[in-house]
């Protein structure tokens, strides 16, 4: 196999493996600000697979690049979703008026 190959399996493991330690120790209270936090970072990562699937490289590339897209925008929309549902569990409910 490529050493670029290796590497680049060795961060994507290294970084899931991070990532879910992370946010597996997070308080129930720091919920939403993470959530926000992880949509912002989906969106660079959408940014990423925009490029590659706009890059005229293989044919399988622009395949995978187009499903990252997918994926990506699927889940920045269901991220904003979420916390935009968890934030009006916080706002006040006024009295109903007779």
């Amino acid at each position: 196999m490529d050493e670029s190959l290796i590497n680049g399996l060795f961060v994507f493991v290294l970084a899931a493996f991070l990532g879910f330690q992370v946010i597996s120790r997070v308080s129930v209270l720091l919920h939403t600000p993470l959530m926000s936090l992880t949509n912002a970072i989906a969106a660079i990562s959408l940014v990423g697979s925009l490029i590659l699937a706009g890059s005229a490289q293989a044919p399988f590339a622009t395949v995978l690049g187009t499903i990252a897209v997918a994926c990506a925008f699927a889940n920045v929309v269901a991220g904003f979703l979420i916390t935009d549902r968890m934030l009006k569990m916080f706002k006040k409910k006024e009295p109903v008026k007779p």
